[in-house]
């Protein structure tokens, strides 16, 4: 009984519920990369990692169905990465993320 418990509670982890995440993104040609995460079931974040060799400003929109979208602006230094994270009040079912990115 004792070994049932264990392989079940070790399977736990594997019944977690990831929601999609939707990227559309204009990067102007700018050497831009990014990582979303599904942070909690209503918080939602990507990280921007700027590969190029001018510092860049970024603006992120966060869209959950009905909810009003959430904006972040983020500047990006060459060279470095930046987060930016969204929380809403209902769960995220799917994600929507426009992410815009210019030289500085």
């Amino acid at each position: 009984m004792k070994k049932i418990c264990c392989v079940l509670l070790a399977l736990l982890p594997l019944t977690a519920f990831a929601y999609p995440i939707d990227v559309q993104k204009d990067l102007n040609g700018m050497k831009i990369d990014y990582e979303t995460f599904d942070t909690d079931n209503d918080i939602g974040s990507i990280r921007v990692a700027n590969y190029g060799d001018v510092d860049a400003v970024c603006k992120a929109v966060f869209t959950n169905g009905p909810e009003a979208p959430r904006t972040r602006n983020i500047e990006v230094a060459a060279g470095k990465h930046k987060n930016a994270t969204a929380k809403f009040t209902r769960e995220i079912i799917k994600l929507r993320i426009k992410l815009t990115c210019t030289p500085k």
